[in-house]
């Protein structure tokens, strides 16, 4: 597995809301599929409501999130 992350935004009533989060996956693909499902359930958004904007694959030392550090074995 490889780690990425993804920068975009999301509609939020009010405004564009901006998000970046560490993903963990096997290719490009399946991390947007994965920030799509996760956005989704965590904030009740369709996924037309939610723009990526930038996906960036991770070295290991520029992992921070501990869940994602562990799926990839670092």
């Amino acid at each position: 597995m490889k780690a990425f992350r993804v920068a975009g935004s999301y509609a939020d009533p009010r405004k564009r809301q901006p998000f970046s989060i560490e993903v963990s996956a096997e290719d490009e693909e399946a991390v947007r599929e994965k920030t799509l499902s996760l956005l989704g359930s965590k904030h009740r958004l369709k996924r037309r409501e939610i723009e990526i904007t930038e996906v960036t694959e991770l070295s290991l030392d520029q992992i921070t999130n501990p869940v994602v550090k562990y799926e990839v074995g670092a």
